[in-house]
């Protein structure tokens, strides 16, 4: 005998009826207003009172898009309650996006024939429609990592000498932090104090990178590590951007910074190498400094403009217009130059509707960071320089500061409000809505081509 089907409620119903760039759009939307209100309770902050309406939102979204930029001091500002609102809107704000983004591919799947849907699925290794396996996996990998670090980094405070109970909330509140790189720390300098200790930066850094690279290559490396040639292009593009561009990051910072007397300039050789390879893995988008970052040369500011600009991998906890997005931009423009017909990555060839979906995330991203780099101009009176990588930073959901966030003004800290809640949410509904549109032409309009150049 058949089951009666209960008819669903009408929100139910109508989430259901909701595109999926509307659910993830909504879905971060209630996170964020649900910390605002929490981080608004007298509970919330320490002393009498409760938090202004803009400190409470600046650093609900900040944590909810795992951001890391704030407009108070966080260790001493919010209160234990507080400090457990923030841990919970990280670790739901970052593993929501992974969830989110890696159920995307499990939507695309389903609108394709079953012979590409299974190929689909091998390559990005993903079930055809285990949504359980999917949410379970990015579970598991999320809290075996942050608690292996919070273990390595608790033991090394225990080691400083605080308290055991002090010591493990420590580790997992930076932990969980590294590992959504959302780069909130519990300290008034942020990791400052711990500039020449690898015992913590280390661990913090590996977790930053581990949750950078997004769920299908997580997978694929842990069932595959030792057969590279079965990997997808998807899988070559993440693993090899992330190394290069950590390499080139740490090459550049350190090149740049090593006789900076604000910087690396006091430090031991060793230090000086160990900090260059830590921000270069910060900047990509992690947002925990341990050198003052507003002492940095221009030119470095600009290089961590373009590393935070480009992020990390898709389904990941990472921001940015991600590796993927910058890597096919680049072999688009290697096949123009070399007059290929068609464009390869890694031995395979590129969609055309993949170029499209490149060029578009990357030129909304660089107008929206023109549009708000413009108006925080017009609203205060500091430098291109320092306005751009506070743009950058946000938009990327990155959370370095040159120190400016909190005396930029309410008006330009709402736009960067604006930036971190589009840079953590806007690529994700972007792409949804370029790889699920139902759209059919019904004629085609007669071609003709322009003048380029």
């Amino acid at each position: 005998m058949q089951a009666i089907r209960r008819p669903r409620s009408g929100l139910i119903a109508l989430w259901e009826r909701q595109h999926p760039a509307r659910r993830i759009f909504g879905g971060f939307v209630v996170l964020n207003l649900v910390g605002w209100g929490l981080l608004m309770l007298p509970i919330s902050r320490q002393g009498d009172g409760a938090a202004t309406w803009i400190e409470a939102l600046f650093t609900a979204v900040s944590a909810a898009c795992v951001t890391g930029l704030t407009v108070v001091d966080t260790a001493l500002y919010w209160t234990p309650f507080g400090h457990v609102v923030i841990l919970l809107l990280i670790q739901l704000g970052g593993l929501g996006v992974m969830v989110f983004a890696s159920l995307i591919g499990l939507l695309v799947l389903r609108r394709l024939s079953v012979g590409v849907r299974l190929t689909a699925a091998q390559e990005a290794h993903t079930g055809l429609g285990d949504v359980r396996r999917v949410v379970r996996t990015i579970l598991t990998i999320a809290l075996v990592v942050e608690g292996v670090v919070a273990v390595l980094v608790a033991g090394r405070f225990l080691a400083r000498g605080e308290e055991l109970g002090h010591a493990l909330w420590l580790g997992a509140f930076h932990a969980v932090s590294s590992y959504n790189n959302a780069g909130f720390a519990l300290f008034s300098d942020n990791l400052m104090g711990f500039v020449d200790d690898p015992w913590i930066l280390l661990p913090l850094a590996a977790a930053t990178i581990v949750g950078g690279l997004g769920l299908p290559v997580i997978v694929a490396l842990l069932r595959q590590w030792r057969t590279p040639r079965r990997w997808s292009m998807h899988v070559w593009i993440v693993v090899v951007g992330t190394g290069a561009l950590l390499v080139g990051g740490t090459g550049a910072i350190g090149l740049l910074e090593w006789t900076n007397p604000g910087t690396l300039g006091p430090q031991s050789t060793g230090t000086r190498v160990l900090e260059s390879f830590f921000h270069s893995v910060q900047t990509r988008t992690a947002g925990f400094n341990a050198l003052d970052i507003g002492q940095m040369r221009p030119e470095t500011w600009l290089v961590m403009d373009a590393l935070m600009l480009i992020g990390g991998g898709p389904a990941g906890t990472a921001g940015g217009i991600k590796i993927t997005t910058f890597a096919v931009l680049g072999a688009i423009i290697l096949a123009e130059v070399r007059g290929d017909p068609t464009v390869t990555l890694f031995g395979k060839r590129l969609s055309r509707a993949v170029h499209r979906e490149a060029l578009t995330v990357a030129l909304l991203a660089v107008g929206v960071i023109a549009v708000a780099t413009f108006a925080m101009m017009l609203l205060t009176e500091l430098e291109l320089d320092r306005v751009l990588f506070e743009v950058i930073s946000a938009f990327g959901t990155v959370g370095l500061s040159t120190g400016i966030t909190a005396s930029v003004g309410t008006p330009s800290q709402l736009i960067l409000v604006a930036l971190m809640f589009l840079g953590r949410v806007g690529t994700i509904t972007v792409a949804t809505t370029l790889a699920l549109r139902p759209r059919t032409l019904a004629f085609e309009l007669p071609k003709e081509r322009p003048i380029v150049g």
